[in-house]
């Protein structure tokens, strides 16, 4: 209404100047005299005006004349579209000049004007390999997936933009969660562009999450013959997709083709931890566990890991604990001074109940590193050691506020993992989870030390509070209560100094 109301006023207003002009040029005295032909003609100055407007009117109407003339005489030599080039000039103008605008719309965010002058552009042209992505574009930007649908599959119909059509469909599938609809159109996409790294990735991506693990080995090869990964990362990537479809080993139904990937898995990367350690159950199961040890011990070499001493102590299921002991030195002494070599000679020793030689193997360890399984094993070996409950529920204090130490924590997203897989539970990014200590800091319950009564006895006191006794006082750890130490452990803890195993086992 407004804006109607503003025309009607510029127009009174630009008649009114007009009419002004025009009096003004009347009441002007003087003019322009022709001669012609032996006549003279003498104009006023508003006659002159009205003359020079229609003389530029009658150029104007000349070399359109002329060139209408021109495009004539080719079309009769020959020339088929030579007339409908010359009416199409004009509406190619507007359509072009309609295109820029949509894009010039796109660039700075105008999703609605961008597809106005989008649409417009369309119907000017009637070129749909040239305004049919800018619509779709434009119709994403604008919120309109149904229009931006529409013009995406009329891209499918030309080879020369069937590429886009399918890339553009698959990205619409991701936003709307259909993964699988989604697989199958990047794997078109691959055929019609194989070089094009971005779709290389989201396949590759969305077959990890199907466990799709044979293709997606097949567009790991093909990522590594266009050039768009190196020969390094490679390796190890395809390493990573044989574990994946080698997991079935960990069952007892596990096939000798599965057992075999694993164990190619391996060769491919050796410093692959879940590689490692399903290879040499793998030679486990075949009966050579020579391979196993020194599959183990490489990889122990490259990346000292707990998996990696399960999968060692599996070799000798039922040997004694001092046995124990004596083989797995051919495993830890590859790399002595690593802080899980410590952990898992202090766990071996704290179950052959050698303790005094278990706390000697933690070292400085519970003060340089301290995490939860380092200050629990203090605690194991404490009680072992038949020192009283109290010493005993210190230590587990802080190992219920220290951090829970090296985990697989995903490089994309920080997330963290309890066990190994190829793919993020959180971000679904590929071959991201490395064994290490998490950035983030890690926090404990308010209710950890409600706990310590189910984790070692209550130690009371007369009053009957429980009290806990700080094994290595600092400003870190706070007394639970304000009582005073109890002097004994009460009568069911004292019975209780049973060493505890590794995993927990009394």
């Amino acid at each position: 209404m407004l804006w109607s109301l503003l025309k009607i006023l510029v127009f009174v207003a630009i008649v009114a100047l007009l009419a002004f002009g025009a009096g003004v040029l009347m009441e002007t005295a003087g003019g322009v005299q022709i001669t012609l032909a032996g006549t003279e003609y003498t104009l006023g100055a508003l006659q002159s005006v009205i003359a020079l407007l229609a003389l530029m009117v009658l150029t104007w109407l000349f070399f359109k004349l002329l060139s209408l003339l021109i495009a004539t005489l080719r079309f009769l030599n020959g020339d088929e579209t030579a007339l409908s080039r010359y009416f199409d000039k004009g509406r190619e103008r507007r359509g072009y000049q309609a295109l820029a605008d949509s894009l010039m719309a796109l660039a700075v965010g105008e999703g609605r004007t961008a597809l106005t002058k989008a649409a417009r552009a369309e119907r000017y042209l009637q070129d749909p390999a040239l305004t049919d992505l800018v619509v779709a574009q434009a119709a994403e930007m604008a919120g309109d997936s149904r229009k931006a649908s529409e013009a995406y599959k009329r891209l499918l119909s030309d080879q020369s933009t069937r590429f886009v059509g399918v890339r553009g469909i698959m990205k619409q599938k991701l936003s709307e969660g259909d993964t699988e609809t989604a697989r199958h159109l990047a794997e078109k996409a691959l055929a019609l562009r194989p070089k094009h790294e971005e779709v290389q990735d989201t396949l590759l991506k969305l077959q990890a999450q199907a466990e799709d693990w044979a293709g997606a080995r097949q567009t790991l090869a093909t990522k590594l013959k266009t050039g768009t990964l190196p020969r390094e990362v490679f390796k190890r990537r395809d390493a990573v997709l044989a574990l994946s479809s080698s997991k079935a080993l960990l069952s007892e139904e596990a096939s000798p083709e599965q057992q075999e990937q694993a164990i190619e898995a391996n060769r491919l990367s050796p410093d692959l931890v879940p590689a490692a350690a399903l290879a040499a159950r793998s030679y486990i199961a075949k009966g050579k566990p020579r391979n196993a040890v020194r599959i183990l011990k490489k990889a122990w070499e490259a990346q000292p890991h707990p998996d990696l001493a399960h999968a060692f102590a599996e070799i000798e299921p039922d040997e004694t604990a001092q046995d124990r002991v004596k083989r797995f030195e051919t495993l830890l002494r590859v790399k002595p001074d690593h802080d899980e070599t410590r952990l898992v000679r202090a766990e071996l020793l704290i179950v052959a109940e050698d303790f005094p030689e278990a706390r000697r193997a933690l070292g400085d360890l519970v003060d340089r590193a301290p995490d939860a399984r380092a200050l629990t094993l203090m605690a194991a070996i404490e009680k072992g050691e038949g020192g009283p409950d109290a010493m005993v529920q210190g230590w587990l204090t802080k190992a219920l506020s220290a951090p829970r130490g090296p985990q697989w924590v995903c490089e994309s997203c920080n997330h963290i993992q309890a066990a190994w897989t190829p793919t993020c539970e959180n971000c679904a990014s590929f071959d991201t989870l490395t064994w290490k200590r998490p950035d983030a800091p890690e926090f404990s319950t308010a209710t950890g030390a409600a706990m310590l009564p189910l984790l070692a006895g209550r130690a009371e006191n007369s009053t009957g509070a429980l009290t806990i006794v700080d094994p290595d006082p600092g400003p870190d750890l706070k007394d639970v209560t304000e009582a005073p130490s109890s002097e004994g452990a009460s009568e069911s803890d004292a019975e209780d100094q049973r060493p505890i195993a590794s995993d927990g086992t009394k």
